[in-house]
Order: C-alpha cells, then structure tokens, then sequence
C-alpha cells in the first residue's frame, strides 16, 4: 500500500469496546493529544455515566471533556466549533490530534465538514407532540429521514423533536444541504471490533462495575446541584434509567435490566452509523478486540505517514 499523509487520527467503535485506552495509548505512542468525541463527556459531573475514565489519561492531554455545566444545551454545532480550535491549537505545538468517541454525529461534524444551520424549535408541534404515543412520533421520523432515526437516541423525546426538527428543515430546503470547507482534515480511522455477544457480556458488566462503584450517588448528587430528572432523562442511557429509580418510579432490578438493553440497543445504532460512514467512503481499519490492538494499530500506522 503506498503511503498516505493523516494530520488526525479517529479511534471509533461502540460502548465498551476499549477506545479510551487504544487513544490514550496512541496518543503516548505519537506524541499526541486527545479530542473527546462523546457528547456527554463535555459535562462537568457526568463522569461515571459517561464514562470519562479520567484515570486512564495519566500525563496525556485531553480536550472537550468537561467544559460545561450539565443545566445547559451542547450541540454538534457548538462540538464542530470546539473541535476546530483544539485541533488548530495542537497542531501549533506540533502535536497529532486523536478524536477518540462513539458519538457517529460528533464525529461526521469533523471529518465531513457540516455547515450546520441553526433551526428553531418548534413549540406548537412540540406542544402537539406531547399529546402523542412515542411510537407514532418516532414513525415520523422514520419517514422523514431514515439515516437520523438510526443515529438519533429515539426513546429521549426531546432528542427525538429535535431530530424531527432539523429533517423538516433540511427538506423544506431546494438545494442539498452545504457542506463547508473548513480545516483540512485528513483523517486516519481505527475501529474496535467485537463478536456481538461478547461486546453484550463486556456492557453488562461495566454497568454493574458502574452501578457498584457510585452511578446511583453521581445522579443522586447531580439532581442535589440542581439538575433536573428531565434533564437527566436527555442525557439517556444510565442518567435516565438511574434518575427514574432514585425518584422511586421503578425499582432497582427495573432499572438494572431496562438500562442493560437500552445499552445493547445504543451499541447497535452506533454500528449501523460507522458501516453508513464506511458506505460513504470512510476507510476505517477494523482492529480485533480480542487480540492487541494496540499492536494490530501499530502494522496499520506502518503504512502511513503524518502531514
């Protein structure tokens, strides 16, 4: 294979599959900084839930981890821009740029170059909404735009208008959505693969190890600074489920076996968006979770050289 230039490396894969430390260890390994591309990470106090895994950075810089306060709205938008000064920042101390996450949204916003539009919530439809079945709001965005029904947590309803909102926008437009010329991007893709089944037995016992090890206080102390139980039901997955069991609306086994399925099915739609990346053209080099990936990244890079 000839030799290609990268100015960015992706470490990618689903919930549990090891992208925080194949990132940190790259980043050791190449003189470089890591771009959280998780968008709950950027909260301050969604550790455990999000799982930041601070602890495993050591002397390694990283960036668009807690930046914000978790009363207050963060979008693609706002992580596009974030990015963009991080990335401009390492670079000037000559540096290689990681973006290591799981959020297919984040991600695209970087490497495909999205010219966002900022749309307006609809509160009359919003107000109507309300007094409809999820599954029949959840339809509509089926109809409208498949690709955001996949990649959108369609169980948190506010994610869902939102969602609605923006595929009405788009095809309300006569022209295709604008893709903008922004910061050349050349990135290089790592992708951590697992058998299904062993992947569901890796996320069902990091949500026990959570759970054992403060999930239940973080909600508990966040819903003490303020935050909101709806505002935790936007966060999704462990914030919803957790918030729901220390407002005493189900019981712990509820929550436990609610909360391990939702996992599941996130890790699923998280797949379905890197194949649609790889079926727009993204190369992502696919390393086996159950050898070293660390070793199996490092005959990949071999091939390739940085800007």
């Amino acid at each position: 294979m000839s030799q290609q230039q990268y100015n960015l490396i992706v470490v990618l894969g689903a919930t549990a599959s090891g992208k925080t430390r194949l990132g940190v260890d790259l980043a050791k390994q190449l003189n470089g900084e890591v771009i959280s591309g998780d968008s709950r990470q950027v909260y301050t106090g969604l550790d455990i839930g999000s799982g930041k895994d601070l602890a495993e950075y050591g002397d390694v810089p990283y960036h668009l981890i807690d930046i914000i306060e978790p009363g207050k709205e963060y979008n693609a938008f706002q992580f596009q821009r974030d990015f963009f000064k991080a990335f401009a920042d390492i670079n000037q101390r000559n540096k290689l740029p990681l973006l290591v996450g799981g959020t297919g949204l984040y991600i695209d916003a970087v490497v495909a170059g999205y010219e966002f539009v900022q749309v307006d919530k609809n509160i009359p439809q919003r107000e109507q909404f309300a007094e409809m079945a999820l599954a029949d709001i959840q339809q509509i965005l089926l109809e409208l735009d498949n690709a955001a029904y996949d990649a959108t947590d369609i169980t948190v309803r506010p994610r869902l208008y939102r969602a609605i909102e923006i595929a009405q926008h788009e095809s309300s437009q006569t022209t295709p959505p604008i893709k903008t010329i922004l910061p050349d991007i050349k990135p290089l893709y790592f992708g951590i693969k697992w058998d299904r089944s062993v992947l569901r037995q890796r996320i069902t016992l990091r949500l026990k190890e959570r759970l054992e090890n403060g999930m239940i206080e973080e909600v508990e102390g966040l819903l003490a600074q303020g935050v909101t139980h709806e505002k935790l039901e936007y966060f999704g997955l462990e914030y919803r489920f957790v918030s729901q069991y220390v407002a005493g609306e189900i019981s712990y086994e509820d929550m436990f076996d609610k909360l391990n399925i939702a996992i599941h099915k996130y890790a699923k739609r998280q797949d379905t968006w890197f194949r649609r990346m790889e079926r727009q053209g993204a190369t992502i080099h696919w390393l086996d979770g159950t050898g070293d990936i660390n070793q199996q990244a490092q005959a990949v890079l071999s091939q390739f050289k940085t800007c």
